[in-house]
C-alpha cells in the first residue's frame, strides 16, 4: 500500500512542476507520453530505466523521428479527427506514424537509450499533434526538466532519509 501511494503522490509531484510551467506560458510542457516517462520515475527509482541520457535521449530521437516521418509523410494534417476512409491524409498519417515508430525503435536500440515512453512520444509528433521544430523541442526540454526535478526529489529524500526508507517507492 505505501508503495502505490508514494509512487503516485510523487509521479504528481513531478508532473505539476511541469503542469505549472505549462499553465504559466501557454505552451505544450505537458502531453501524453511524459505521464508514463513520469511514473517510470517515480515508480522505479534508481533502476538502469530512469537515467537521465536514457530518457532524456529516448524522448529527442522520438521528436526527431516523429517530426522527420511527419514532414515527409504525414502531408502536414494532424489526427484531432479520424481521417475519411482510403483519404490520403489518413494514409500519410498511417505511414508517418509507422515510419515513425520504425525509427524511434531503430535508434533507441542502436543507442542504447531503450524508454517505450519515447515511441508515444514519436506518435504525438508524426499524427501532426506537436509538430513544429518548436513543440519538439519544448517536449525535450520538458522531458529533461521532470528528469532534473526528478534528480533534485532523489537527493532531498537521501538527504532525509539515508537509510531509503521514505523514497517514493
Amino acid at each position: 500500500m505505501r508503495r502505490r501511494v508514494g509512487t503516485s503522490l510523487y509521479a504528481g509531484l513531478l508532473f505539476t512542476v511541469l503542469g505549472v510551467i505549462a499553465w504559466a506560458s501557454g505552451q505544450p510542457f505537458v502531453f501524453p507520453s511524459l505521464g508514463p516517462t513520469a511514473f517510470v520515475l517515480a515508480f522505479e527509482g534508481h533502476s538502469d530505466r530512469t537515467g537521465p541520457i536514457r530518457i532524456v535521449g529516448s524522448h529527442l530521437i522520438g521528436g526527431v523521428a516523429g517530426l522527420l516521418a511527419w514532414s515527409l509523410l504525414g502531408g502536414q494534417v494532424a489526427i484531432t479527427a479520424t481521417p475519411p476512409p482510403l483519404s490520403t491524409a489518413g494514409l500519410g498519417l498511417a505511414a508517418s506514424a509507422t515510419v515513425s515508430i520504425m525509427l524511434t525503435s531503430w535508434a533507441m536500440i542502436a543507442t542504447d537509450a531503450v524508454h517505450p515512453p519515447a515511441c508515444a512520444t514519436t506518435l504525438i509528433v508524426s499524427l501532426g499533434l506537436l509538430s513544429t521544430p518548436r513543440q519538439v523541442t519544448i517536449i525535450v526540454v520538458a522531458v529533461a526538466l521532470l528528469v532534473g526535478v526528478n534528480a533534485a526529489g532523489e537527493r532531498v529524500v537521501e538527504r532525509v532519509d539515508p537509510g531509503d526508507t521514505l523514497t517514493p517507492t
